[in-house]
């Protein structure tokens, strides 16, 4: 896609959420099939990386409102295509078909990824898994069983997304940072990141751990606390290990009955003598 195509599809959006319900029908689903079309390629993403942004990336507005347009216009049909089970969905938002020349491997099982998703040469995606609309997935990462890439989610590449991770997405508002994981992270089982949180390159989450919008990360090793603040979402620095922890509650009745409320807590950074996995489970066990 050239800049004046992108331009031009970005003008496009723009004015049909302006007209609101008033916006020509027939010409919003053509423009969102075209939108649609360049999420698929990876040509067009809902944030893209900004060394000048405070956080290394910026949000393309007009991308997320384009596919907020596709729900709004789409109509619900019935998507079950012979099956035993019955599927209904918008029209407007079909399953992904990438084709085995593709180089991306869908295994058998009940997986699921929305057409509008950029899934790169050599990613994996195990069952039952599911990619939504406007996520990007790049070269070679692994999305395991159970693990969900919500919209608008950007997974860099080599990244695993473990079994039963939740990689929340952020639509809406159409303004705020999806949650972004960069290069060679690893996001550990049932760990859940929301709320537009950014995962530096080679940090790892271990197990369990869950990282919101206003989540604050104790960091052990440079003695801070991290914590969102303004404009700015909450960032896990590169190469960090974040393992589940607990803090006092030091208000209150707390101190009496003894509770304590769960803390992610950043315990070392990774380097080249390090054994990630090794590393980590002598920490969490």
């Amino acid at each position: 896609m050239t800049d004046m195509d992108r331009a031009s599809l970005e003008a496009e959006i723009s004015g049909f959420v302006a007209q609101g319900a008033q916006a020509d029908r027939a010409k919003v689903r053509e423009t969102f099939a075209r939108l649609r079309a360049a999420l698929s390629a990876g040509e067009v993403r809902a944030a893209e990386p900004d060394a000048a942004a405070p956080a290394g990336w910026r949000v393309n507005t007009w991308v997320k409102q384009g596919i907020l347009l596709g729900f709004r216009f789409g109509e619900t049909v019935d998507l079950s295509e012979g099956g035993a089970l019955p599927f209904y969905d918008k029209d407007t938002l079909p399953v992904k078909r990438p084709g085995p020349k593709a180089g991306v491997r869908i295994v058998p099982g009940g997986s699921s990824v929305r057409e509008g998703a950029y899934l790169a040469a050599g990613v994996i995606c195990m069952p039952p898994m599911f990619v939504n609309i406007g996520a990007y997935v790049g070269a070679d990462s692994l999305i395991d069983s159970h693990a969900l890439v919500g919209s608008c989610a950007q997974v860099g590449s080599r990244v695993h997304v473990s079994a039963g991770a939740q990689i929340g997405g952020v639509i809406e508002p159409v303004g705020a940072l999806p949650v972004i994981v960069e290069d060679e992270a690893l996001i550990g089982g049932n760990t859940g990141v929301y709320e537009g949180a950014v995962i530096k390159a080679r940090a790892v989450v271990a197990a369990g751990t869950v990282l919101t919008g206003s989540t604050p990360v104790y960091d052990l090793v440079h003695g801070r606390v991290i914590r969102p603040s303004g404009d700015v979402p909450l960032v896990i620095p590169e190469g960090a290990v974040v393992v589940p922890g607990a803090r006092a509650v030091t208000a209150g009745r707390g101190p009496e009955w003894g509770l304590s409320l769960a803390t992610p807590v950043i315990v070392k950074y990774r380097d080249s003598r390090t054994d990630t996995r090794t590393e980590l489970e002598a920490w969490i066990r």
